[in-house]
Order: structure tokens, then C-alpha cells, then sequence
């Protein structure tokens, strides 16, 4: 589901800590560490990449979506593999709402006619373009409809772009909007727009973003031809993700449903992506005033935005049925701890052939378990229980995994150690996020893998990009001065979210990209084809990733002492309570400035120089928020966290109560969780992560006190600051417990 768009933004670098000239492991004694490096080796020469191509082709020679034939094929062939390799392995399903198309109509009626193609064009260079069984091209969850309104262009649909239109004096209401794809993730586009009063939303790729500005198009090059539309769901994930009408309950057979009426995330208007090529005759006819220069795209023609003389007809129908959702679950059992479960999963239905988006992540995964098959056949044996999963109904709302996670919730917060998550991959950069506790490990994992293109360490590359793109000589330096990573923060957009901000197991999601272009995220044109041209051909980057996630799946596994770091998530946690901090800050500053100029009516300059000056609005004055509880819950997690660190540099392996301790340490995580969830939003209950309200993919560190602060609520913010207080003391008092026993002898 993800697009992942890869620089080293992901993946920053920081001075954690310092190598030594042998290599050590968290969570493992010199002995064990020099046992552990030599299995990972023959890891390593087990992987072949001719296994990723064949599996590829053969996964993405047809649609395989959610409900398709296909997809059912594909989940009993990863099935069969997982036990020829010898597995344990079987399909669960759930009962799932999955709506897909009946009627899709939009023409322009005024000032002139022209009906939308709403197809993309076969591609004699692609074997996999045709229309058979393709879903045609929507937005999951649009709700029907039948609207004729006003155009109005809202730049990319955010609220921001709602607030210039406001100084601009354009009203939505009862209007028809046009968003380009892009500065958010797609679903908060109509949610933005349904806020304003809009009554429909269209929803194109700008080819600015992905199409001819970037580079050539498919199939010249791999960039967006003037007919590819990015499918995908509208679903308001931020209130909850998965099955709409079963929140909180595994969908089962037997579940208890709400009605489409009840659920709480899905759209009211109808929306529906287009190409550029369908955009262009809407967005040249519109008049109104000119665009402003950062809302122009790069189509051959002037953006208004409207309104009028602009009308459209947008008409959906949609079949709203129930369908089966096939997850492959596959267990090799632990020989010393069976029930403490490392679990490792991604998706493997598509948007229609999906070969990038999922099919690149899911054929390293399939290679990393196939590989870790052939060490059992040498005598060694996991000491822990490992879990492969191939989701189904990841692309609609992270359905598979949702719903697993939710039917499973009470085994899996006493037995899971963590998720590791993959997606899609390609040719790049190594990209890591998840709980800071794993951060250590992650440096160490990168530290130990070998880029395929350079030689060098995937982290060496990964500085060596950084420095070469450094803005200042100051910069470059402290680029080349630091010595591991640090992971980024995780939002959703991938099935690593049910397990992280549901249930509160530590989760990872990690991967490869950013040199394999781009321009066909979601469309037909995901194929085999693209992706053996541009996007990993010697499906060398699949090989990284399964070695990657495979050392961190090895290492969870066989760790003595689980390698969770409190210390660094300490030190990542104090950046949060500075920064919201600043937020509370600035936006004090800010205020004050703001109603002092109007206390001297005094006029505020628009945001775009072409614009008038505005009279400017009084704000409610920035009241005193406490943050004396956050700030002393953060101190005291420093003290145990340290002592942690100081007890095991001196006690690695305790000679008593070691299964007492790996508990304490992979159950931590869920004492970050609040009872009550996250407001307005109880599903997501992590105080640390949560995506944005907003934002939709994109993370939000501490969301409850944070987003209370941008929207101006004083109240909740401080109700916010001492749910996300007592979490941290609950986490603290846990790393003082694994402290006690580190002090037996």
C-alpha cells in the first residue's frame, strides 16, 4: 500500500554509539555472537536471487486483488511453498466488506462536453496491461453517487490549501473538488473536502509529481504515462484501519457487524482518481483567479482554480459485498521458547498485477523463510518460534493483518517479540522505521549487510549519500562523523500498524528504493515488465532485503538477552517532548504577534504576494499548558534506561530468571498504550506513534498532546500530557523490573 519514495529522510544517522574492530551483538555474548555470525553467513549463501524472478512472474502473471481468482491461487502457492519448505503452514480467512465498481461516469457539461476515459491503454511493451480481470480504475470506499456541480482546484487538497482559498474568498460548499495526488496521503483529500462542504472529489496524478517532469514515460522510461491512474483506498484509516463494520473483533464468519451507515471511517462524498490525461480539458477550461506558483503542476496550460464556468457530472455505483480474506500463516516451531513468537509478515494482494507494490517485498520474504528452511536441514533449530504471514486486503485498509492482529490480540500480546514488515522494494537505499527500543539492533543489522552496488555497508552508503547531499561543509562532517542510525517514527500505510498502535508489540518495517524511478505506484502498469526494466532487475535489492530482515528475524530468534535498547528510545523520546514543547512555543509567539498587529489594526499580507492584504482574525491567547509530568515521567525513564544499559555491559547473560527478563523487555512497549485510545479515534492507542488525523500515512509523535496543541485545544492537550505522563511511568517501572533481575546473581 505504501508508496515509498526513498532518500535518506528515512533514514538519518546518529551518534548512538561506536564500533568496535570485532563485531559485538546486542543480545549475545563474544561466544554466542561468533556462533551467530557464522549462521548468518550461511544464511547469506543459501539466497538466490533467480528464486525472487521465477516467483514474481508467476505471483504477478494475472490480477491477484483482494477476492480475485487469482488471489486465491497465489495464497495457496505460498501456502504449498511454506510447507515443502517445512512449515506449518495454512490459509485463515475472514469475512470482509471489499466494495468494487458497477458504474463509474464523469463528463464536463459546461462551458463545453467531454466524457473522462477513465481507462488505462494497453501497452503492447507490457505482457500484463491488458483489461482481463483488471479492477478498473476507483477509490476503495468512495461511497455511490450521482453529483453535478461547480468545479473548484484545491492544489493537493490539504487544509492548508483550504485555509488559501479561504483568504482567497472561494467557498467549496456544494461544489465538485480537484486535488492532485501528492502532500498527503490520498484519503484526506475527500475528508478535507467533505469538512468544507464539497460534495464530490477527483483525485489526478500531476505529472509534475510522477509523470514527464520526473523522467520519460512508461515505456520509454518508468514514469507515469498520460493514462495511468493511481488506484487505492479513501478509507479514513486514521479513525481505524481493516474490516469497516468489524472494529476492534477479527472478522470472522460469525463476528458482530456494524452497518455501512455506522461505521465511523468511511467517506460521505463520492470520489474518484483520474489520469492526467483525463484532468487536462477539466483544469484548462476552468477560470477564476491563477493558481498560485506552488499549486501549478506541469500540464501546457494556465491552473485556475475556479469556480465555474466549469461543470462536472460524477456518477459511481459500487457492489458492496462480502468476500474472503486469505492470509497465509506459516509457524516453524522454537525448540526452547515456542511461545515467544517472532513474526514477519507483508502483503500479497495488489491493486490489479502489483508486482512492485507488493510482490517485490513478498518474494524477498518467501526467499529469507525458504533460506532459513535450509539451516534446519544442518541440525540448527530457531530457539524461538518463528511466524511468516503473506497478508490478503492490505491494499483496501490493512484488512489481513487487522483483522488477524484484532482475532488474536490476546495471544499475540503475551507471545509476540515484534513484527518485522516489509512492502514494496527496489534498487536504493536501505530504509528503516519502527520502536526506537529495536534501533540498536537495526544499526547493527545495516552495519553487517553489503550493499550490492557498492560493496560497502548498506549504513556506509547510506552516510555516503547523506554527505554527498550535505548543504554545508558543517554538514558534510557531521554526516561523516556518526557512526549508526536512526530509524524513523512509524505512521501507517502497511500492516506493521495493527501490531505497533493496536497492540503495542514492537513492529519494524524495512526495505529498499529511491534509484528504480517511479510513476506507476497503483496502476496497471505495476508489472513484471516495469519492475525487470527499472525497478531491481538482477532483484539484487531483494536479495539485501531478505538478508536484512532475515539477520533481524535470526537475531530476535536466537538472542540470549533480547536486544531492546531503552536508552535510545529515551534520547528519541526527550526530541518529542522538545519539540512539542517548541509547537506549544511558537505558536504562543506567533499568536501574540498575530493580535498584537490587530490590536494596531494593522492588516496581514496573504500568502501569496499576487494576493491582497486580509484583515487578520483575533486568536484565542496561548494559555499556560504544564508539562511538569511529561517532563518528569521522561526524566525518570533516563534513569532506568541508563541503569539498564550499565547492567547489561556488566551481566549480558543472567545465570537465573532470563525468560523473566526477555518478557519484561518485549512486553514494555505495551505499557505506551492508553485504555481510552487517542481521541476521537480509541482504536489507536500508542502515546509515542499514531499517523496524523491529517496526515493519514505520515507519523505523529506524541499524537494526543500534539495534535491538541495544532488545533488549539488547551484542555485536551493537558488531559493528553498526563495520559502520555502515566504510559511512560508504567514503561519505566517495567525497565525497573528487568533492572532487578539483571542485579540477581
Amino acid at each position: 500500500m505504501r508508496k515509498i519514495i526513498t532518500s535518506l529522510v528515512l533514514l538519518s544517522l546518529a551518534p548512538a554509539f561506536t564500533w568496535a574492530q570485532s563485531k559485538t551483538i546486542t543480545g549475545f555474548t563474544k561466544e554466542s555472537a561468533d556462533i551467530e555470525i557464522k549462521l548468518e553467513e550461511k544464511f547469506d549463501n543459501q539466497l538466490k536471487a533467480d528464486n525472487l524472478d521465477q516467483w514474481m512472474k508467476k505471483l504477478t502473471a494475472k490480477p491477484h486483488h483482494l477476492s480475485s481468482s487469482y488471489g486465491k491461487v497465489n495464497a495457496e502457492f505460498i501456502r504449498d511453498q511454506f510447507r515443502s519448505w517445512g512449515y506449518e503452514a495454512e490459509i485463515e480467512t475472514y469475512k470482509v466488506l471489499f466494495p468494487t465498481p458497477k458504474l463509474r461516469l464523469l463528463e464536463m457539461t459546461a462551458p463545453t462536453k467531454f466524457k473522462a476515459k477513465l481507462a488505462e491503454s494497453k501497452l503492447k511493451e507490457d505482457a500484463t496491461s491488458g483489461p482481463d480481470g483488471q479492477l478498473p480504475t476507483y477509490n476503495a470506499w468512495s461511497p455511490d453517487g450521482d453529483v453535478t456541480a461547480e468545479l473548484i482546484f484545491v492544489n493537493y487538497g490539504i487544509p492548508d490549501d483550504y485555509e488559501q482559498l479561504e483568504r482567497l474568498g472561494i467557498d467549496v460548499k456544494g461544489k465538485i473538488v480537484i486535488a492532485k495526488y501528492g502532500g498527503s496521503w490520498r484519503g484526506i483529500k475527500p475528508k478535507v473536502a467533505q469538512e468544507h462542504g464539497a460534495i464530490g472529489c477527483l483525485i489526478y496524478s500531476d505529472p509534475e509529481d510522477d509523470g514527464y517532469s520526473q523522467g520519460d514515460v512508461y515505456p520509454k522510461g518508468s514514469f507515469r504515462p498520460k493514462d495511468g491512474v493511481q488506484r487505492g483506498s479513501v478509507l479514513d484509516m486514521p479513525i481505524y484501519p481493516g474490516d469497516p463494520l468489524t472494529p476492534g473483533v477479527g472478522a470472522t464468519a460469525d463476528a458482530k457487524r456494524l452497518t455501512q451507515s455506522e461505521a465511523t471511517n468511511l467517506i460521505r462524498i463520492p470520489v474518484l482518481p483520474i489520469s492526467y490525461g483525463d484532468a487536462q480539458p477539466l483544469l484548462e477550461a476552468l477560470t477564476g483567479p491563477v493558481a498560485p506558483d506552488k499549486w501549478k503542476g506541469s500540464l501546457p496550460i494556465t491552473y485556475h482554480i475556479g469556480p465555474g464556468p466549469v461543470k462536472v457530472h460524477l456518477k459511481l455505483q459500487f457492489d458492496w459485498k462480502m468476500v474472503d480474506c486469505l492470509n497465509v500463516i506459516a509457524k516453524l516451531k522454537g525448540s526452547e521458547l515456542p511461545d515467544e513468537w517472532v513474526i514477519r509478515g507483508n502483503h500479497h494482494d495488489g491493486w490489479n498485477n502489483g508486482a512492485a507494490d507488493p510482490i517485490s517485498g513478498l518474494v524477498a520474504e518467501m526467499e529469507e523463510a525458504r533460506a532459513i528452511s535450509e539451516l534446519v536441514k544442518t541440525g540448527w533449530k530457531p530457539k524461538r518460534t518463528i511466524v511468516y504471514c503473506a497478508w490478503d486486503g492490505e491494499e483496501p485498509s490493512l484488512i489481513g493483518s487487522t483483522e488477524w492482529a484484532e482475532h488474536h490480540a490476546a495471544e499475540l500480546q503475551q507471545k509476540a517479540i515484534a513484527y518485522i514488515n516489509s512492502d514494496g522494494n527496489g534498487r536504493g537505499f536501505f530504509y528503516g522505521q519502527g520502536s526506537h527500543t529495536l534501533e540498536t539492533m537495526i544499526s547493527e543489522v545495516a552495519r553487517d549487510v553489503v550493499d550490492p552496488q557498492t560493496s560497502v555497508s548498506v549504513l556506509e552508503r547510506g552516510r555516503s549519500y547523506q554527505a554527498a547531499n550535505a548543504t554545508s561543509a558543517k554538514a558534510k562532517k557531521d554526516v561523516l562523523a556518526k557512526k549508526a542510525l536512526t530509524i524513523g517514527a512509524l505512521g501507517s500505510g502497511s500492516d506493521y500498524t495493527p501490531f505497533i498502535q493496536h497492540l503495542g508489540i514492537p513492529s519494524l518495517n524495512l526495505g529498499y528504493g529511491g534509484e528504480g524511478g517511479g510513476g506507476v505506484y497503483h496502476s496497471i502498469y505495476d508489472s513484471y515488465d516495469h519492475y525487470k526494466r527499472f525497478g531491481d532487475p538482477k532483484f539484487e535489492y531483494g536479495v539485501a532485503l531478505a538478508k536484512t530482515a532475515g539477520r533481524t528475524t535470526l537475531r530476535l530468534v536466537n538472542a540470549e538477552v533480547l536486544p531492546f535498547d531503552f536508552k535510545g528510545f529515551h534520547k528519541t523520546l526527550s526530541t518529542y517532548l522538545t519539540e512539542v514543547t517548541a509547537l506549544i512555543d511558537n505558536l504562543r509567539e506567533s499568536t501574540e504577534i498575530e493580535n498584537q498587529m490587530i490590536k494596531e489594526r494593522r492588516y496581514v499580507l496573504a500568502a501569496d504576494p499576487t494576493e491582497k492584504y486580509v484583515p487578520a482574525m483575533a486568536k484565542e491567547a496561548v494559555p499556560y499548558i504544564n508539562f511538569s509530568s511529561l517532563q518528569n515521567a521522561v526524566s525518570a525513564l533516563e534513569k532506568s534506561a541508563s541503569s539498564f544499559a550499565e547492567l547489561t555491559i556488566a551481566n549480558p547473560k543472567p545465570n537465573t530468571n532470563i525468560n523473566t527478563l526477555n518478557q519484561l523487555l518485549y512486553q514494555a512497549e505495551q505499557k505506551l498504550l492508553s485504555p481510552a485510545g487517542l481521541p476521537r479515534r480509541p482504536w489507536y492507542k500508542h502515546t509515542i506513534y499514531a499517523p496524523g488525523f491529517y496526515t493519514g500515512y505520515g507519523v505523529k509523535t506524541l499524537p494526543g498532546i500534539r495534535e491538541a496543541i495544532e488545533q488549539r485545544n488547551w484542555k485536551e492537550a493537558q488531559e493528553q500530557m498526563e495520559i502520555a505522563a502515566k504510559a511512560i511511568e508504567a514503561y519505566s517501572k517495567e525497565v525497573e523490573a528487568a533492572n532487578k533481575v539483571l542485579m540477581m546473581r
